[in-house]
């Protein structure tokens, strides 16, 4: 093994099959598809985050007073704790999650029911019958009719019965 090693051969042999499995993680679309949700995730979070600050808190803070809580404090045994920093941020995370719901969320549902709503009126055109299928379904009917016939028909008698 160490003669493997020291020839280069053992790193490689090692190597080249993680490596393979990697390109090919790489190259499925998943993977793709979730980095650009992230890049786009990341981008419409900045643009919600800066919604709320600089309209909707601004907004909140002309209707019901200061919108910062940052000075709240208590102290414990000489402990300070600035509770204030998470009531903004708890304030903050209500106010981002009732902006998208009120503003994305809840019209995309609505659009998405009225669309179902709209779209279930039409009736769908019927599929159009293949004529093999055509064929075998006359052949079925005409024997179920023929079975049909013979069965409610009287049982021919013979010379000898009364």
């Amino acid at each position: 093994m160490r003669e493997a090693v020291d020839k280069g051969h053992a790193p490689t042999r090692l190597i080249a099959p993680g490596l393979k499995g990697f390109k090919e993680f790489l190259t499925r679309g998943n993977i793709v598809d979730l980095a650009v949700a992230v890049v786009i995730g990341t981008a419409f979070t900045a643009v919600v985050t800066s919604l709320v600050k600089n309209l909707i808190t601004p907004l909140i803070a002309a209707i019901g007073g200061q919108p910062d809580f940052s000075a709240l404090t208590f102290t414990v045994n000489g402990s300070r704790f600035n509770y204030g920093s998470f009531v903004n941020d708890v304030v903050s995370f209500v106010i981002v999650a009732a902006v998208i719901y009120f503003l994305i969320v809840l019209p995309l549902a609505k659009a998405s029911a009225f669309r179902k709503r709209n779209g279930s009126a039409a009736e769908p055109e019927p599929t159009p019958v293949s004529d093999d299928i055509r064929l075998l379904t006359e052949i079925r009917d005409l024997l179920a009719s023929s079975a049909a016939a013979t069965a409610t028909a009287p049982a021919p008698r013979s010379p000898g019965q009364s």
